[in-house]
């Protein structure tokens, strides 16, 4: 038996070879001594495992998995997912998650934050337990999220032996309840249906002792407090808990009740909130262009392999653009939060496994999901806060590939593009009509009518063509309406500076002005003037000939008012030029910037340490004012008028006699 011992050990360590660095082989040769002095054991001692990892820990060189002291079976799940290099991130948490310390840990999206609580997770956990319960907890704020969790746990976990159970809402009860009751080591749950499955199954979690808050900002904004409140409170005290998210807001209060021990901050997102390989453009266009803009992107800009995600604001938009561009021939999909959970979980795997190329979403899908080969990302409806927009193109240019997120920018959401240039520390570059720049990365630019008008005629054919496209287009626009009067207001600030702005001074965005003359320039400005066009004459003088008593009254009073004319006009002409400046960039002007990672560290220390006294007044809901009843709303107020209302009191148009002037 011993020859034949030996031989498999021998091809045991080949196969471990093919995967490892040269100097990996001293660290496999002290393991295998090890196992030799256990007689032959197919379990390490814990002693001696500790001993190995230690030995591991000095031998290794510094950077890579093995040097974190990890054991064998978690190292070889990490090869077989084909993790050569720890992210920063990850080589910052994971040696202080082994250690045993609470950790909140904030960094860009797409850096790999998942594997930071996992690979600790299965490595505390090492093997199938006997004991009765789950000895880890994961919470998701969403089912994709919870579903790529779930995937990252069984790859990662495959050598390990241990027992995952998914506990998410839609799917059926007693499908939980029978895998909760075949003692899974690991929980990887909702909130919401994890406190049903608690209340009906009267499920203890005296047994956990690694809870994790995937995505935990988002968390508390989808209204899941109540819910993590009732779960913390049945964890037992002893529990190793753990915080991740892309970003940390002023949530802290939320988070230090739900049980740290004297956490550690590990925050690597303020030097560069985006990704270095992630190109930005911003497309200045009218709301009833923008369906008309989007297909060209598809069909023109976008490479006809990548794969695009498009974000509207509501579900309506959804339904609305999938119709549209399935009618122009272009392969799409769609889910939103009301969608059915079985119909989400087809059309997210359709795009995931390249059935097809585009996935319209609204902003369900902008946090956690994690779609390897994403090329691009459309911003259809401009996000209204800087961090959501960070989240939305956070699913592209992620683990070291490039990517490209374009933004169609409507007048009425330019202070929104503002505000996100001022998070993010950098000025907003407009294109400028007389040059052309090399790089178009971060440019806000106009689009060519030529390219709008093309495809409008081919989406207005489509839209008398069919009666439901009409409906859902109907629909759409007044979901829209409900959701601007919903979305949070721009910064004054912001809002200033596009009043400021004479935007018919902007070029073409280099993405389109390589393609076109140089009198496209020329076009626009002759339909900006048409657009802006007033009339010199006054409705005194409509209609009127030189030899009517208006057309003598107007020139007397123009002639006495000529020099507060002349200066309104120089006034205009001055804040023309002003724009033109700003415009090319000559003399953008920006905030300052707070130091941001000095303010989140005290507001850290200072709500870890103390208890919530009270919501600061910035926070607290604005109640309105109820109207008495009897008095009437002078919004709404239609008052009684006769029918000749306005001819008694000489105010008709067009009417006999001359009483209008």
């Amino acid at each position: 038996m011993a020859p034949s011992f030996g031989s498999g050990r021998r091809r045991k360590k080949q196969r471990w070879c093919k995967n490892r660095e040269p100097d990996e082989d001293q660290d496999y040769e002290m393991a295998e001594t090890a196992l030799s002095k256990s007689d032959g054991a197919s379990d390490i001692e814990p002693d001696t495992q500790e001993m190995v990892r230690a030995q591991n820990k000095k031998k290794k060189k510094s950077g890579g998995f093995q040097s974190m002291g990890l054991g064998y079976p978690v190292f070889k799940g990490i090869m077989k997912k084909g993790y050569k290099i720890p992210t920063p991130i990850q080589r910052k948490t994971i040696p202080l998650i082994l250690d045993g310390k609470d950790v909140v840990a904030m960094a860009r999206t797409g850096s790999g934050k998942t594997a930071c609580f996992l690979i600790p997770m299965l490595e505390k956990l090492k093997a199938r337990c006997a004991k009765t319960g789950a000895r880890a907890l994961v919470l998701s704020p969403t089912r994709e999220l919870a579903l790529q969790t779930l995937k990252f746990t069984k790859e990662l976990g495959r050598f390990t032996g241990l027992k995952t159970a998914l506990i998410l809402g839609g799917d059926r009860m007693e499908d939980q309840f029978a895998a909760l009751h075949e003692n899974p080591d690991i929980i990887i749950a909702t909130p919401g249906r994890l406190m049903h499955v608690a209340v009906e199954m009267k499920l203890k979690l005296h047994s956990v002792e690694y809870v994790v808050f995937d995505e935990a900002d988002r968390l508390f904004e989808m209204g899941f407090a109540e819910q993590l409140n009732e779960i913390v409170s049945r964890l037992p005290d002893g529990r190793q808990t753990l915080l991740f998210s892309a970003t940390l807001p002023k949530l802290l209060v939320e988070f230090a009740q739900a049980g740290l021990t004297e956490p550690v901050l590990i925050r690597l997102d303020v030097e560069s909130k985006l990704s270095e390989q992630l190109k930005l453009s911003f497309f200045h266009v009218r709301a009833d262009d923008k369906p008309a803009l989007l297909l060209h992107l598809l069909r023109t800009v976008v490479k006809p392999q990548d794969q695009t995600i498009v974000f509207v604001a509501t579900k309506h938009h959804t339904e609305y653009l999938k119709e549209l561009l399935t009618m122009q021939g272009v392969n799409c999909t769609n889910i939103y939060s009301s969608l059915d959970q079985t119909a989400r979980k087809i059309n997210i795997g359709k795009f995931a496994h390249g059935k097809c190329s585009v996935l319209i979403v609204t902003d369900l899908a902008a946090r956690g999901i994690d779609i390897p080969l994403l090329d691009n990302v459309i911003n259809y409806s401009f996000p209204a806060k800087a961090k959501l927009f960070l989240h939305r193109v956070g699913r592209v240019a992620r683990a070291g590939r490039t990517g490209t997120a374009y933004s169609l920018v409507a007048p009425d959401e330019v202070p929104y593009v503002f505000d996100l240039h001022l998070f993010l520390g950098r000025p907003l570059v407009f294109a400028s009509p007389h040059q052309k720049p090399t790089d178009s990365d971060g440019v806000f630019g106009r689009v060519p009518q030529v390219t709008l008008d093309d495809e409008e005629s081919l989406l207005q054919t489509d839209h008398e063509r069919s009666l439901d496209l009409q409906s859902l287009r109907r629909i759409s626009d007044n979901a829209l309406k409900q959701y601007q009067k919903s979305r949070p207001s721009p910064s004054p600030e912001s809002i200033k500076r596009v009043k400021e702005m004479e935007f018919s001074l902007v070029g073409i965005h280099p993405l389109f002005s390589l393609r076109f003359e140089e009198d496209e320039m020329a076009q626009l400005k002759f339909v900006d003037s048409i657009k802006t066009y007033r009339s010199k004459a006054t409705i005194f003088e409509i209609n009127a000939t030189n030899k009517t008593l208006a057309s003598d009254v107007m020139r007397a009073k123009r002639i006495r008012d000529r020099q507060s004319i002349a200066r309104h006009q120089r006034k205009q002409e001055e804040r023309l030029s002003l724009a033109a400046v700003k415009a090319q960039g000559v003399a953008a002007r920006e905030e300052p910037m707070e130091d941001a990672e000095d303010h989140i560290q005290d507001v850290f220390s200072t709500v870890v340490g103390k208890k919530r006294k009270g919501l600061p007044s910035e926070s607290r809901p604005v109640k309105k004012k109820k109207t008495p009843s009897g008095k009437k709303e002078e919004e709404f107020y239609v008052p009684y008028r006769p029918k000749d209302f306005a001819s008694e009191r000489g105010l008709c148009v067009g009417g006999e006699g001359t009483a209008f002037e």
